[in-house]
């Protein structure tokens, strides 16, 4: 007999519409959540109405509402998560809009199972929703449709956390965004693997070749398209570089009109509910990590906070990797997941696969809420094949945040409330340079490709030992043709500051 204060997870939904779809209906934010968070309700079978039941419900911060300079364009509502409830009919007592970052979903799945271990809680939900494709087609109309929503009540706005993303030096040398930031760790784990560009792409095109495959059967994938190994890595005017090593089709894809939703309950509410025990999925172990800043991590190609998230979750559910059946290792970039292969001693063409969605360049990468869709699939893949295990992987920033989630129809013990852990931050962290300096060893760099030009960004130490970052000039050709010609690292570069107090480095 599973103990009525057992979190189990009774209900998962999606939702997604795509422009080129017959009925498509230009959903809001709100509305494509509001549609999720109902059919995570339909899933559940309940015989008794669960809207009312449920106490807390966790609003997944949109993209267009996760910085402080940025704002919908067509306006969203003052009260985000209570409107995604009203449109449901509930009313938690505890709403809460959340920070940014891709593993907040899997974390707050493991918060609130750890608060209804408690007693705290009985139902919770965790459930979000982006609209951008709808947002730039209707833009590009010169529609501007109101999304605003006036909604009383009050809720915990959590803030945007992007405090430990912020990487000043090196968005003010152009690398302003996460293609160029985690293509600087992509080359620094292809100088570690000693390879060319091309060979490199073709290993980024061999890892997401079955990513597509998932894609392309998935109803939800906002690109449910084929590809090729090859056809992913050779580059094209229409598969352009975007930033080195990337090819467009490799990065993640952002213009999606996706939403997804995810309701845990006690045990106990559950049978009071009517809810069928072959709906419930047990949750095994959630645990959250924090990586050090970019510049400051030891090893730029590397993500040890990941590695040990995921390892500790094995830990604590009792289970290997060779044990886990049903995979999805957060895809916005390959580094990602090549840090878990890596880890892992896993192969591209593993026959479980690395996804269980498609992938965020080919499924879509639906904002800081991507892995709930992958927690959907997963819950459904573990009810599918009962007594299996799933594992989600969920990341944040620039590898800056990690959460893993292993589930099964296999019960989990709650009892000592320990399922769910946060792991400490590193304190390794490298020095890094404040000033002017003469010189520096180029450790990593990308060229980061942009509608006003292209620019060559570094990272490497300074006399002292000191991690510091810069531009390379591609006017000066001994530079250009190191930087062009993808083999960089370990040059020394005399470095002198510009007017606006930017690095310009040369080969020496």
């Amino acid at each position: 007999m599973v103990a009525d204060n057992t979190p189990v997870i009774i209900g998962v939904g999606q939702y997604s519409e795509r422009v080129d779809q017959p009925g498509y209906e230009a959903l809001s934010y709100m509305d494509l959540a509001g549609r999720a968070l109902a059919a995570a309700i339909a899933d559940s079978s309940a015989s008794e109405p669960v809207s009312q039941e449920i106490d807390t419900l966790a609003a997944i911060r949109a993209f267009e509402m996760s910085r402080p300079d940025r704002k919908p364009p067509f306006g969203a509502a003052n009260n985000v998560p209570r409107a995604i409830a009203g449109r449901v009919g509930a009313n938690p007592k505890r709403a809460i809009l959340t920070t940014t970052g891709g593993q907040t979903n899997q974390k707050l799945v493991g918060e609130f199972a750890r608060d209804i271990a408690a007693g705290e809680s009985q139902c919770a939900v965790v459930v979000g929703s982006e609209a951008i494709s709808t947002v730039l087609a209707l833009s590009a109309k010169g529609e501007k449709p109101d999304w605003s929503e006036e909604v009383d009540g009050d809720f915990d706005d959590q803030g945007f956390g992007v405090e430990g993303l912020m990487e000043p030096a090196l968005f003010a040398h152009g690398a302003t965004g996460a293609i160029p930031l985690y293509a600087l760790a992509e080359n620094a784990r292809r100088a570690k693997l000693g390879k060319s560009l091309d060979e490199y792409r073709c290993d980024i095109g061999e890892l997401f070749e079955p990513f597509t495959k998932v894609a392309a059967a998935n109803v939800h994938a906002a690109a449910p398209v084929e590809r090729s190994a090859e056809e992913l890595a050779t580059v094209t005017e229409r598969n352009r570089i975007v930033a080195e090593p990337y090819t467009r089709m490799t990065v993640a894809r952002d213009q999606v009109n996706q939403a997804a939703a995810v309701i845990i309950a006690s045990a106990g509410l559950a049978r009071k509910l009517g809810i069928p025990e072959r709906k419930w999925v047990h949750i095994h172990a959630v645990t959250s990590a924090t990586e050090l800043m970019l510049s400051q991590r030891p090893d730029l190609s590397a993500n040890p906070a990941s590695l040990a998230s995921v390892d500790v979750a094995l830990t604590k559910a009792g289970k290997g990797m060779s044990d886990i059946r049903y995979i999805d290792f957060y895809s916005c970039f390959a580094i990602p997941v090549f840090n878990q292969i890596d880890h892992f001693g896993l192969t591209a063409d593993d026959p479980r696969g690395l996804t269980l969605t498609g992938g965020l360049p080919f499924f879509g990468g639906a904002g800081n809420n991507y892995s709930a869709h992958a927690i959907c699939e997963a819950v459904q893949a573990a009810r599918g094949d009962r007594g299996a295990y799933a594992l989600v992987g969920a990341n944040g920033g620039w590898m800056s945040k990690y959460a893993t989630g292993i589930y099964s129809t296999e019960p989990a013990d709650w009892s000592a409330n320990d399922r769910y852990e946060k792991l400490p931050t590193a304190d390794d962290a490298v020095p890094t340079g404040v000033g002017a300096f003469e010189s520096a060893t180029v450790e990593t760099y990308t060229i980061n490709n942009t509608k006003s030009g292209s620019v060559a960004i570094w990272l490497g130490r300074n006399d002292a030992g000191e991690r510091v970052c810069g531009n390379a000039d591609l006017t000066h050709q001994a530079t250009r043709v190191a930087f062009e010609g993808g083999r960089p690292f370990g040059a020394t570069l005399s470095v002198t500051q510009d007017d606006k107090g930017r690095n310009i480095g040369r080969i020496a």
